[in-house]
């Protein structure tokens, strides 16, 4: 197998680290992308560039190279991560077949940041994989991520896609690509999970003591830092699945490898948007029982979550026992908060400034009104209070009608008038999202003809959800329930 090139000036305003090999080396194999033929800039993320103090100018020009894998900045020591994880219910042995962490930047601010190529060749971990991916889903994730982080959702980001110049072959032969993905870090579940499958207590302590000190320096100094960690996720992941669910985002595959211990979404594989309002709605075609549908991913989260506190149990007490006791008082909080977090996020999108007893029951009659009318999701929170409510289906219904005389009076029991309200509402309420069609729209002139223009223009819109100025129709318009219901995501990134 070839391997990239070692060598080269380290340019474009990256600044590598490498504090992950401090780490005990079974958590990772240090691993060289392979090269790739004719790699070239596909499209370039020049606004994150800027956050990330990069000189985008310079990488556009000359950096493809680099963000392909054929060269690698001096500063940089290329690792797959090994982990674990619980797919589907069943757990297995994993790790980056296809992922290679260049290291860790330093922006100009300090914030430390990951450089993971995605696609990048085969690593120790890839099985029977060719560790490559195609142009199709590397597109995907790059579009899914930027819309999640314009909605205000913790995510990671796509700072470029690279064409491979070689084709990738699954069902088909596709066009190659690489992925470079920005995330505050890799660590998952599945690490944890992995470092207590190896039953090394060492090894357990010390990715638990990394991840404290990245992530959450503030409990480094408390009496029993570990109990804090486990508090800590389950707060980070009760606010990010209450974000998912108030702009109808599905995750498809979360899967405990798929769960990020620093709160941001991760992994974009069979992900998708809803339109019609429905909790049991799944996109994925590997989900054929909907055990990762919309209204399921709360409680899924929790699973997850049990599976870290077992992961970190000797950590929390020396005591076998206590530490159960300690562990199920932490996760017994997770319903609660992620009903918090709903809660609050529901009333931003009603317009409630401040909380009376009877919020949860009105979000929830808005829900059941939605369901039962097949209403639009997104286009329904938009509509309230405006005129363009009165055009839709949900308007006709009786029960809906008394429920926006409920509404309306509970908005006059606050002091903000309705146009603060209504500003609000703007506020958390996005009039756009990543339809499924449109997204395979612009999937499909990318890939099959070689223009980007309507991805490109995708992108600009999704840039502003929030925002109605000049929005084109074609971009607000739901899709038929008919394809809606026939759409099905593929586990490709």
């Amino acid at each position: 197998m070839k391997t990239a090139s070692t060598s080269g000036i380290d340019t474009f305003g990256f600044n590598f680290d490498n504090s992950y090999l401090q780490l005990p080396s079974s958590l990772y194999q240090k691993t060289h992308p392979t090269t790739v033929k004719n790699p070239a800039i596909a499209i370039f993320n020049q606004q994150l560039a800027q956050t990330l103090g990069l000189d985008s100018e310079a990488l556009i020009s000359n950096g493809a190279a680099f963000l392909s894998g054929n060269k690698i900045f001096e500063t940089a020591c290329p690792i797959a991560q090994a982990y674990a994880g619980h797919q589907f219910g069943g757990f297995n042995i994993l790790g980056d077949g296809r992922a290679i962490l260049l290291g860790e930047h330093i922006t100009p601010d300090k914030r430390r940041v990951d450089v993971q190529l995605k696609g990048a060749g085969r690593t120790a971990y890839s099985r029977s994989g060719d560790g490559r991916a195609a142009l199709g889903p590397m597109l995907r994730e790059y579009i899914m991520s930027e819309a999640m982080h314009a909605l205000g959702v913790p995510t990671t980001r796509s700072l470029a896609v690279v064409y491979s110049g070689e084709m990738v072959f699954r069902d088909d032969a596709y066009p190659g690509a690489i992925l470079t993905r920005i995330a505050d870090s890799h660590i998952r579940v599945g690490t944890f999970q992995y470092s207590a499958a190896m039953n090394d207590m060492q090894v357990l302590k010390a990715l638990a003591d990394y991840s404290i000190q990245r992530h959450f320096p503030d409990i480094i100094d408390t009496d029993n830092p570990y109990p804090a960690l486990l508090e800590r996720v389950i707060e980070s992941q009760s606010k990010l699945i209450a974000q998912w669910m108030h702009v109808g985002f599905i995750h498809g595959v979360m899967n405990t490898d798929n769960m990020s211990l620093c709160g941001e979404t991760i992994d974009y594989g069979p992900c998708a948007f809803m339109n019609q309002y429905d909790p049991k709605t799944v996109f994925s075609s590997i989900d054929t029982q909907g055990r990762y549908a919309f209204g399921n991913q709360a409680p899924i989260a929790h699973w997850n979550l049990f599976r870290f506190a077992e992961s970190l149990l000797p950590l929390l007490n020396t005591d076998e026992e206590q530490a159960v006791l300690i562990a199920q008082d932490l996760l017994a909080e997770f319903p609660s908060k992620f009903l918090d977090h709903w809660l609050a996020g529901m009333r931003k999108k009603l317009g409630l400034f401040n909380q009376e007893s009877e919020d949860m029951q009105l979000a929830e009659d808005l829900l059941m009104y939605m369901q039962k009318n097949q209403t639009d999701y997104t286009n329904t929170f938009k509509a309230l209070g405006t005129s363009a409510l009165d055009h839709m289906p949900i308007f006709q219904d009786t029960g809906f009608q008394d429920w926006l005389k409920r509404w309306t009076a509970r908005l006059s029991r606050q002091h903000q008038d309705f146009a603060q309200s209504a500003q609000l509402m703007q506020q958390n309420n996005p009039a756009v999202i990543p339809r499924n069609h449109l997204v395979e729209e612009a999937l499909d002139a990318a890939v099959d003809d070689n223009n980007m223009t309507l991805l490109e223009k995708l992108l600009s819109v999704l840039a502003s959800p929030y925002t109605t100025d000049t929005l084109e129709e074609k971009y607000t318009l739901a899709p038929s329930s008919a394809l809606d219901s026939q759409y099905k995501t593929f586990c490709g990134t």
